[in-house]
């Protein structure tokens, strides 16, 4: 049963890790695998509330309570890459049990009170599922991550998930009184410490028969290493209770309020944040649904899950200019018939929106050189929603009433006289 237990694990963490490979690659995106993202949910259920993201981050919070921190082992796509690099390094620890510490409940504290407070601007510097993505789609921060991940797993196991990951300090705190829990039965053990070898996170005291369930991320691979059928995963009421940072104590009392303190101040400071940020953003055409670029900038995650799956490769990462994904017309336009960013954006950077609802968004406007335009008319005959005409003789004009500023026009001008303009505020037409 315990293998079993491993197996179905295993084979759950295959098929999350396939998908998530599929939706990154744009090669097909079946399954919104990237909404239960615990970062993306969260921002859509503090700043942009949505009932569905409600209902999603208490199904994670749920699945946390009953099962631990199997969320970290299965769904994480930057928990399945340590994992896919534990096993190619394929390196013999000794067994060891490193205590769990504080600081990271104010790394937690920081980053998700700054989005509270309106801004995923830190978000980016630590969250898994966006130094995830901030990898696959090779940013320069991205690759740094990959280095320092891989010696981090080559020398301390899944040490970021235990103590650096601000994802890892939330559910961990649910994990810790989760119903079903890794447990050793002390009366058969013999303290070879073969599960501890096997475990990524240090999370297993085999010496005085305790296991911090509070940073063992459910990989379940100690089940199979005991050679006496000791160790177990599920509900034990004679479980024995570990020592950590936050035992019932005057210890706990100060880090918690610490920590609320820490929060209380990030929210503010996200606040603030969120404006200088938006200060110093400069106009640029967004995905129909963005809405204006001060809010999408605090909102976007970075993880260019809408620059890999778009169609017309017109979606840019972020560079120095803006800092979060936009729109290039320079070598295509944007699909009339196409809102494939609006289904996979998982943050509500870009919101929902049906494909009606984004043929009628405006995202810019378009405008006519007359002193480069040669009165082809191809505009006029590609324009999708019809609103450029043209008399014998004279200059094509726009009728700027329904121009939506999808940049047909711009691409198919062989002069490129035709320029699209970016719109403070997007807006139906």
């Amino acid at each position: 049963m315990k293998k079993t237990y491993r197996y179905v694990r295993i084979f759950a963490a295959v098929i999350v890790g396939l998908l998530s490979l599929a939706a990154l690659t744009g090669i097909f995106y079946p399954v919104k695998i990237f909404d239960v993202q615990v970062t993306a949910l969260a921002q859509r259920v503090f700043i942009d509330f949505s009932l569905a993201a409600v209902l999603l981050f208490a199904g994670v919070l749920l699945l946390t309570l009953l099962f631990g921190r199997i969320y970290c082992s299965t769904l994480c796509p930057f928990g399945l890459m340590q994992e896919f690099l534990a096993f190619i390094f394929r390196r013999k620890r000794k067994p060891l049990h490193r205590k769990s510490h504080p600081y990271k409940y104010f790394i937690a504290a920081v980053v998700f009170g700054a989005l509270i407070g309106g801004t995923a601007y830190l978000i980016w510097l630590i969250d898994p599922y966006t130094l995830f993505r901030s990898a696959v789609s090779c940013a320069y921060l991205g690759i740094g991550v990959v280095i320092a991940v891989a010696l981090l797993v080559w020398f301390k196991g899944r040490m970021f998930c235990s103590e650096i990951c601000p994802v890892g300090a939330l559910l961990g705190l649910i994990s810790k009184v989760s119903y079903n829990k890794i447990y050793i039965k002390p009366d058969n053990c013999v303290s070879c410490g073969l599960c501890a070898r096997s475990c990524p996170t240090a999370s297993i005291d085999f010496k005085n028969h305790i296991v911090d369930n509070e940073t063992c991320v459910k990989c379940l691979k100690c089940l199979t290493q005991c050679p006496k059928d000791t160790i177990c995963f599920g509900h034990s009421a004679k479980e024995k209770k570990e020592e950590s940072a936050f035992s019932p104590s005057r210890r706990r009392f100060l880090i918690g309020g610490a920590a609320l303190v820490v929060l209380a101040a990030a929210v503010k400071g996200g606040i603030e944040l969120g404006k200088s940020v938006a200060a110093k953003v400069r106009r640029v055409i967004l995905p129909a649904g963005a809405d204006n670029p001060e809010k999408f900038v605090n909102k976007c995650l970075n993880c260019n899950l809408c620059v890999q799956n778009c169609p017309m490769k017109i979606l840019k990462k972020a560079d120095s200019e803006f800092a979060a994904v936009h729109i290039d017309y320079s070598n295509g336009f944007c699909n009339y018939d196409c809102h494939k960013c609006s289904e996979v954006c998982p943050s509500g950077a870009i919101r929902r929106i049906t494909l009606e609802e984004k043929q009628k968004t405006r995202i810019g406007i378009a405008s006519i050189n007359q002193e480069t335009c040669v009165k082809c008319g191809l505009c006029v005959a590609e324009c999708p929603r019809g609103v450029i005409s043209k008399k014998d003789g004279e200059f094509p004009q726009i009728d700027t009433a329904g121009c939506i500023g999808c940049g047909v026009c711009h691409s198919v001008c062989p002069v490129k006289a035709i320029s699209i303009f970016p719109v403070q505020e997007q807006q139906i037409v």
